[in-house]
């Protein structure tokens, strides 16, 4: 398989709301794309989402095979990474567990024909689940001003009374929680605290940002960073996409008035209940998620992270490749690899085909 990383480089809107369907992380493997791509040659680079990284690997594999003259590069450099790489024309698309900012689009894209526009639609929908390695522990319940207090720092031992209040019959030590977040530009962290904005405002009064807000915790570099500080340390907690929890404790998270688990269905409801980013180009299906949901079934702290590239390009031999690419990672194919390879929560094919509308504008 050919996927490589490299250095870091420098310099539609919905017509309706976004379905998604579940799918179990143990499904069988999905097939490999279309054969009618199979006489693609030639390289092109991504950069950015770490948490799409076992989906893009998989993505790849699966897209090389089936096109053996082509090379794709991607680099999990984190989405702020990715982002600016691409808009400094050093990539030919990112991957972003967040939408490009107003800003980001009105600055325009270097490797993109400026009499042209943008695409960005939906490829990864994933819970981002909250991690901890205590001893003895595999489950807790926790509701959101808790868990702002934990990761702001006001909440500092493992039996603090808001712990204990929503885990009766649990046993608490008495150790200091040690809070890990992101140290990056982190498309995994804006979500972390656009949720925590949302739905713990009296305690977390900090803004949704991709940088974590406050000098607290453990900084860990990348999704991989963090669950390793996690795993590695004693009496820890932190933030990472559910497919990268492996056999760490998992926080379920205080909705309405039960607890929602981080789940590929419980992250396909509250994407369906979530609106469009109001204003945006007929090429771009950013949605706004419901972080404030009552609905138990519905699981809040959700990232749906995008793919991110140009209609038409500076250099036109990235165009069929980039497209060919997009089609089979959001078609019925690369989804269900995705959900096989990674847990994801596979689009619907009412929303590929929404998708597919925006991809055929790249030419």
């Amino acid at each position: 398989m050919k996927l490589a990383r490299f250095g870091t480089i420098g310099a539609i809107a919905l017509a309706s709301t976004i379905l998604l369907s579940s799918c179990a992380a143990n499904e069988s493997a999905a097939p490999s794309p279309s054969a009618t791509v199979s006489n693609l040659s030639g390289t092109f680079s991504g950069s950015g989402s770490s948490a799409q990284g076992a989906a893009q690997t998989a993505w790849i594999a699966a897209f090389q095979t089936a096109n053996p003259k082509v090379t794709v590069n991607y680099d999990p450099a984190g989405s702020g990474a990715g982002r600016k790489a691409f808009i400094a024309g050093g990539v030919a698309f990112a991957g972003s567990d967040s939408a490009l900012s107003d800003a980001e689009i009105a600055a325009g894209f270097t490797g993109c024909n400026p009499t042209t526009g943008y695409v960005e639609v939906p490829s990864y929908i994933s819970p981002i689940a909250i991690i901890f390695n205590v001893k003895g522990i595999s489950t807790l319940n926790l509701d959101p001003n808790t868990i702002a207090g934990i990761f702001k720092g006001t909440i500092t031992t493992w039996n603090d009374p808001a712990i204990a209040a929503t885990n009766k019959g649990v046993t608490l030590p008495s150790t200091t929680i040690n809070a890990v977040h992101r140290s990056d530009d982190s498309g995994t962290t804006a979500n972390f605290t656009d949720y925590l904005a949302q739905a713990a405002p009296t305690v977390w009064d900090a803004k949704a940002a991709q940088t974590f807000p406050y000098k607290t915790g453990e900084a860990a570099q990348g999704t991989s960073g963090v669950v390793d500080a996690v795993t590695n340390g004693t009496d820890t907690i932190g933030y990472a996409d559910a497919s990268k929890a492996g056999k760490l404790g998992i926080v379920s998270v205080g909705v309405g008035t039960g607890f929602a688990a981080p789940t590929a269905d419980a992250a396909a409801a509250v994407v369906a209940a979530s609106t469009p980013i109001a204003g945006r180009a007929a090429t771009d299906l950013a949605i706004k998620i419901n972080r404030v949901t009552t609905d138990s079934t519905h699981y809040p702290i959700v990232l749906v992270s995008y793919l991110i590239t140009c209609t038409s390009f500076v250099d036109p031999t990235m165009a069929p490749l980039v497209s060919a690419y997009f089609s089979y990672v959001t078609g019925t194919g690369g989804q269900a690899t995705a959900a096989s390879s990674a847990g994801s929560a596979p689009l619907t094919a009412d929303a590929s085909a929404k998708i597919a509308t925006a991809i055929a504008t790249i030419k």
